[in-house]
């Protein structure tokens, strides 16, 4: 069952303030980083949500988030809808999208769900790479960023856009949250701990793995449109099965199924990457590495090992204060 607990409001509100003390205090590149960290926070959040929440591990997340990339610029330079229309097409569109892939997979499970997932991730880059329309190779330029000069806001600043970015991570954070609380999001959590009960209860689960696909797919389709109008050009990179690969990483390093977890786990990834990469090249041996020190330790990433920690202190805390005191001796 989805729940907020003191750790996790705290962790969110202490990941908020650095964010945005960070957006403030840092120079360019930090800034770069960090619209990265909250990107890739945006498309690990949808990813958690399916695979977390719901037992669907899912190999075309990366192929979703391209997806809404792809649909934002083609709005825009095809259809010449302003940017804000093209921004709402993109995400309907790759939530459309989503649900059909879920849809389709719902029937699958396990190393199968997978493999689905990971196909038509696979359909989608090769269909955008062969394609003409979009580009092909060569990718896309020329893509604009929403105008709020109006507001007296130059999103073409760096610290704007960052600022843009995170606005954009907390209401994706509550509109996730709401999502996992309503009714289809403990729905969702029943199918994945008992499938069979949840069909005997009279639910249609392939409707419910198929909405939340879909709904997962909308958020995803922000990162894109974020991820397209960071640096305003686009290639079919962003649709390779190595996006969705490192969005799982970054979930299972972060903590699978705690929310919180896979922001904490994109924090670490896009610096480790960063910091890594300029000592060696071989900075995948390093994330792999660390990724396999995580796994085998059990612990379900590192705010799942802190969470676990403090819950079994004050578990053990709470033992001490309930047992009976002895008896004071007479004198």
């Amino acid at each position: 069952m989805f729940r907020l607990s003191p750790l996790r409001l705290g962790t969110l509100a202490l990941l908020l303030a650095a964010a945005t003390g960070a957006a403030f205090a840092s120079g360019f590149a930090g800034l770069e980083m960090l619209t990265e960290i909250l990107i890739l926070a945006i498309l690990v959040i949808a990813l958690d949500m399916v695979a977390g929440f719901g037992g669907m591990v899912s190999l075309c997340h990366g192929a979703l988030m391209g997806a809404g990339a792809y649909a934002f610029a083609m709005a825009g330079l095809s259809l010449g809808l302003p940017v804000w229309a093209a921004m709402l097409f993109a995400v309907l569109f790759t939530g459309a999208v989503g649900w059909i892939v879920g849809a389709i997979c719902a029937g699958s499970q396990g190393i199968y769900f997978i493999m689905v997932t990971l196909a038509f991730g696979q359909m989608g880059y090769s269909f955008v790479f062969e394609s003409p329309i979009f580009g092909g190779d060569d990718g896309l330029a020329g893509l604009a960023r929403p105008d709020l000069s109006a507001l007296g806001i130059d999103l073409n600043t760096s610290r704007a856009f960052a600022l843009y970015c995170l606005a954009a991570l907390v209401l994706v954070v509550l509109a996730a949250a709401q999502i996992l609380r309503s009714g289809l999001g403990r729905a969702l959590v029943g199918i994945r701990d008992n499938e069979r009960r949840m069909r005997a209860l009279g639910l249609t689960v392939w409707r419910t793995k198929a909405h939340l696909f879909g709904l997962s797919g909308m958020i995803a389709g922000v990162a894109g449109v974020l991820a397209a109008q960071h640096v305003m050009y686009i290639s079919p990179g962003l649709l390779a099965w190595t996006v969705s690969g490192e969005a799982l990483v970054v979930v299972i390093l972060g903590g699978l199924g705690t929310f919180v977890g896979p922001i904490v786990g994109a924090v670490a990834f896009v610096v480790l990457r960063h910091e890594v990469s300029a000592i060696t090249p071989y900075w995948h041996l390093v994330v792999g590495l660390i990724l396999i020190a995580v796994v085998m330790s059990r612990a379900n990433g590192i705010f799942g090992f802190v969470e676990d920690r403090l819950s079994r202190m004050s578990a053990r805390r709470a033992a001490r204060a309930a047992a009976p005191r002895g008896e004071p001796h007479d004198a």
